[in-house]
């Protein structure tokens, strides 16, 4: 006995604006960004770490903030603009940050590393705001002063298992110093 036909799963079309290009995509409801991203699009330099929001190996911008794209699901994205690790730079044009990067050796696998910099690069537009976070002491301030308890606080979700925590620290110290 059958249960019937059956159902194919909802699906929606929309435009999102990708690294600057606008996209014309048509997914099922239940497509995260992360796999818009790399399996639509076929953008890999996001990565899929743990799937759950808690390394932060899929961080992307989302009209300049910071998310974990495994967290939200794409079509909640219609008409945003979508920053990846390609979107910020490719060889032979790298961003300042992921020539800091390479210089500072602030990887080992690489596999956080694109998360990492998309944090941290959202990270350093925070503090440029005075944006202050549970590290920052006087929340009041102009100005927030930009120490290592400060940077880790705000990197504190991407996590690398290779632990080059004091290469991506001096990598960040190198790009605000170069900015402030």
């Amino acid at each position: 006995m059958a249960d019937g036909p059956a159902r194919s799963a909802p699906r929606a079309a929309f435009e999102i604006i990708v690294n600057g290009a606008p996209r014309r995509v048509d997914v099922d409801l239940r497509t995260t960004l992360l796999d818009l991203l790399r399996e639509t699009l076929r953008l890999s330099g996001t990565k899929k770490g743990c799937d759950h929001g808690q390394c932060g190996a899929c961080t992307v911008l989302v009209d300049g903030v910071r998310i974990n794209s495994c967290l939200s699901l794409a079509v909640m994205h219609e008409g945003q603009h979508i920053t990846t690790i390609e979107g910020i730079g490719l060889p032979p044009d790298l961003s300042p940050l992921q020539r800091a990067f390479l210089q500072r050796d602030a990887f080992q696998c690489g596999y956080c590393t694109p998360g990492q910099i998309c944090s941290a690069l959202a990270m350093l537009e925070e503090v440029r705001r005075g944006e202050p976070s549970a590290e920052t002491p006087d929340l009041g301030a102009a100005v927030i002063a930009l120490t290592d308890a400060e940077i880790r606080e705000r990197m504190s979700g991407n996590i690398c298992r290779c632990s080059a925590y004091p290469q991506i620290l001096e990598a960040i110290r190198d790009v605000a110093g170069a900015a402030g």
